[in-house]
């Protein structure tokens, strides 16, 4: 028997008490590895499955034909904070206990993140069965440099609360990755083109795994437009291209955006007004024009 396997069973035996996390398919069901199947297989009347939509467990263990025999709990976002520490105490006790979302890896963007904390803090073991994410395969789909990456979860859905939070990520040199829902998908886009300049690079990802799996990409200003149009259905992540790094010539560039939203402000044009006409136009951040020039009208003499 190879290691692996052998070390699978010692996993789901309940020896031991250990938290298991199990990735499940983002859509395609053909993506459930053999050892995602084996361990839901393993797992017996002693031990526990947190499951996010138990409803949703039942229809994977069905469709990759696996008897589930182990006691069912529902472990989501609003629950979580309480069943950690029943989940903690069956732990204790030597069982094993399975953690399964809808789809994806527990804990990244998913409920888990509290339960493996009390786990870590409590010093029990917690091991991973990978499985698919849409943070990394839509990454490697954007066609953007993927060497250094963020993942920023979904934008906050107040609007004055996603301007701040995409401000303070205006000038972040990594790849930035987002999820975002069908109906505030346009929205934030315009926030993106706005916040970040309307010329960044970016894609938009929906149905990932699926058959209706796309791929869209441009810039903020056409994924923009799209979504206002035409919108984006089903299950959307979003990946936008970082800042570029500030060079001597991006300096002079800068200085000389700031002298233009200076002059249109000198013509009656409000600071602000002219800042967002002048990003408008190159394609920049409106939030950045704007601070150039106030540096700008600052430091210059009366």
């Amino acid at each position: 028997m190879p290691s692996g396997a052998r070390e699978e069973g010692a996993a789901a035996s309940g020896e031991g008490g250990r938290l298991i996390l199990l990735g499940t398919p983002i859509g395609n069901i053909a993506d459930a590895s053999p050892r995602l199947t084996a361990t839901l297989a393993s797992l017996d009347e002693d031990d526990l499955i947190a499951a996010e939509d138990t409803r949703v467990l039942r229809k994977l263990a069905t469709a990759l034909g696996v008897e589930l025999r182990a006691r069912l709990l529902s472990a989501h976002e609003h629950n979580e904070a309480s069943r950690a520490g029943e989940i903690l105490q069956r732990l204790r006790e030597g069982r094993t206990v399975a953690l399964v979302t809808d789809a994806g890896m527990p804990a990244i963007s998913d409920p888990g993140f509290r339960i493996v904390q009390h786990c870590a803090e409590a010093g029990v073991p917690v091991i991973a069965v990978p499985g698919p994410s849409a943070v990394p395969t839509a990454l490697a789909l954007s066609g953007l440099p993927s060497d250094r990456f963020c993942f920023e979860g979904f934008p906050p859905r107040k609007p004055g609360e996603l301007r701040a939070a995409l401000d303070a990520l205006a000038r972040e040199p990594r790849t930035l990755v987002f999820f975002e829902s069908p109906h505030r998908i346009a929205a934030t886009l315009a926030a993106m083109a706005q916040a970040f300049g309307s010329g960044r690079r970016a894609s938009v990802s929906r149905e990932l795994t699926k058959t209706w799996e796309e791929t869209r990409r441009g810039t903020l200003a056409d994924l923009a437009a799209h979504a206002q149009t035409e919108g984006f259905r089903g299950e959307l992540t979003v990946v936008v291209a970082g800042a570029s790094e500030e060079t001597p010539e991006a300096g002079a560039r800068e200085a000389e955006h700031a002298s233009e939203v200076l002059r249109l402000a000198g013509m009656g044009l409000r600071l602000k007004d002219a800042a967002g006409y002048l990003a408008e136009r190159e394609g920049l951040s409106r939030r950045e024009l704007y601070q150039a020039a106030l540096r700008a009208r600052e430091g210059s003499p009366d």
